[in-house]
């Protein structure tokens, strides 16, 4: 068990993270931060457009849905072997190929989309292309993030690699901002509603570009392997832990059981709270279209989404990086009053019929979830001891990007069944997780 002296609230985490300077110059930190962003704010964008693309096409939502499932699976199955395979080839090198597959995946999708939306090809091999082109992004994409982290923390002192990380974590964040917030902006003939991609994967293109000529080789002054980065949700972001950049080396390597009882209770608050997040997400644009009937409007539909989600995002910031450091929640506080807005806000995003509700439902959930996600981070990190924690890391990574093989699909199917169940479903697992582990939570958080 953790001692008391161990113990740090997740205010105390973010604070850390905004003390020093990075040695990096600033404007290859800044690149860095692009590349992160642009990932980020293409996928969002595209979230934002497929709705109103699914129903011009006439296409069942559950296979948007599955398209990225499969995504997803290929996403926590190749992003370890991207990870140790930066520290071999090269972080430049693995940055460059996530950004091609990125480039690829976003302009394919985009390009077999306007095929199918001009007619040139049915709805149904539109969808099965659209499936494997994304499947790109869960393969390839993959490879840009670890890359990244380990980029930076080889190339900074302990007590200046926080902040740099956390930079970087926050560029997810802010991509998530920016996507839904642009999309209806780059509806434009001739590509009609596959434009967002188009856009995205172009400027893409020249950040991959700027990356080549300006970002040096790998001639890195300490050592850091990169972490296995979650698949990219638009729900969430949070800092990175820099102790696992740490103690990463073979002969530190630890094995932990999944039962162990020290971190068990925050992993499964983990794995269930995170399947009602992706679970919302994936559901929420399908449901602002179907409630405010813009089934027939798809830049409409393309401009709803993208209000409800620009705000969820702004609210998600807000948890992370105002309300967390100001009350400085402790890890359990986090999870559990997460959770409980989150209730609230199901319940408001469930009775919802205009865009008001449905928006302040859903920021009022973005604002739980954003507190439960760093909460359970921290509080998995904090129950094992620091040579521990490029183990649990690796586990936590895998829970949270379990949360988005299946959850999403599952989610749109129980809302095509009755919309009133899956919310109910979400909502309702939240309470009894929130009863079940308030006090394990805050007995494994006290004990010395």
């Amino acid at each position: 068990m953790i001692g008391k002296s161990e113990c740090q609230t997740v205010s105390e985490a973010t604070e850390d993270a905004i003390k020093s300077d990075a040695i990096i110059p600033t404007e290859r930190l800044a690149l860095l931060f692009m590349v992160m962003m642009i990932t980020a704010a293409g996928n969002t964008a595209m979230n934002s457009t497929l709705p109103a693309i699914s129903a011009t096409l006439n296409i069942s939502d559950i296979w948007v849905s599955l398209a990225f499932s499969w995504s997803a699976i290929l996403w926590v199955y190749m992003a370890p072997k991207w990870a140790r395979l930066s520290d071999k080839r090269g972080r430049k090198a693995l940055m460059s190929l996530g950004l091609v597959g990125f480039i690829a995946s976003t302009g394919l999708c985009g390009l077999i989309l306007w095929f199918g939306l001009n007619g040139i090809i049915g709805a149904t091999l539109t969808f099965i292309l659209f499936a494997i082109f994304r499947s790109l992004y869960g393969a390839l994409g993959s490879a840009a993030p670890p890359a990244i982290q380990a980029y930076v923390a080889a190339r900074t002192q302990r007590s200046e690699r926080t902040k740099a990380l956390s930079l970087l974590a926050s560029s997810f964040g802010l991509g998530t901002v920016i996507g839904p917030a642009v999309a209806h902006y780059l509806i434009f003939q001739p590509f009609g509603l596959a434009g967002p991609m188009v856009c995205f994967a172009i400027i893409a293109i020249v950040c991959i570009l700027v990356l080549k000529f300006r970002l040096p080789q790998d001639t890195p002054q300490f050592q850091a392997r990169g972490t296995v980065t979650a698949y990219p949700s638009g729900g969430s972001t949070q800092p990175v832990n820099e102790e696992e950049q740490e103690d990463n080396s073979d002969h530190n390597i630890v094995k932990l059981k999944w039962r162990d009882k020290r971190f068990a209770i925050w992993l499964w608050t983990g794995l269930i709270g995170g399947h009602s997040q992706a679970m919302l997400l994936g559901v929420i644009g399908f449901l602002v279209r179907d409630r405010l009937g813009l089934a027939d409007d798809p830049v409409a539909t393309v401009e709803a989404i993208g209000t409800v989600m620009l705000i969820g995002a702004m609210a998600t910031l807000i948890a992370q990086w105002g309300i967390i450091p100001i009350f400085s929640l402790s890890s359990a506080n986090a999870v559990s009053w997460g959770f409980i807005l989150a209730i609230l806000g199901l319940f408001l995003v469930a009775i919802g019929d205009n865009i008001s509700t449905i928006s302040t439902g859903f920021a009022l959930a973005s604002l739980g979830f954003g507190l439960f996600r760093p909460g359970f981070t921290s509080g998995t990190s904090l129950a094992v001891s620091k040579r521990e924690q490029g183990d649990v890391a690796g586990k936590t990574a895998s829970i949270n990007g379990a949360a988005y093989i299946f959850a999403p699909a599952l989610g749109v199917a129980l809302y095509g069944i009755n919309e009133y169940l899956c919310f109910a479903i979400m909502a309702g697992s939240l309470f009894i997780l929130t009863l079940w582990s308030w006090k394990p939570m805050r007995h494994e958080a006290n004990t010395v």
